[in-house]
């Protein structure tokens, strides 16, 4: 499934990159979000488990069960606060 990927913040600067298309087989955005993490093999990855991290689908904030489109556009970004 092709999958258009935007990065934030944080984790632009981390991975190195704002954009991405991807091809892959998971279903929903936390199976995306895995498939990343061990395709990159980096060390501390900003998307790892346990990190907090949004993930937003078609702009619209969503948990990681989500079911992923065709074409779909997915944004993951750091949590933040304001003040």
């Amino acid at each position: 499934m092709n999958v258009q990927i935007k990065y934030f913040a944080s984790i632009r600067e981390r991975l190195g990159r704002a954009t991405e298309q991807w091809d892959g087989t998971a279903a929903t955005l936390g199976e995306l979000r895995r498939a990343l993490v061990q395709r990159d093999a980096l060390e501390d990855h900003p998307l790892a488990a346990g990190r907090a991290v949004r993930i937003a689908l078609n702009q619209v904030m969503c948990e990681e069960e989500a079911a992923l489109t065709p074409g779909c556009e997915v944004a993951f970004f750091p949590p933040v606060t304001g003040g």
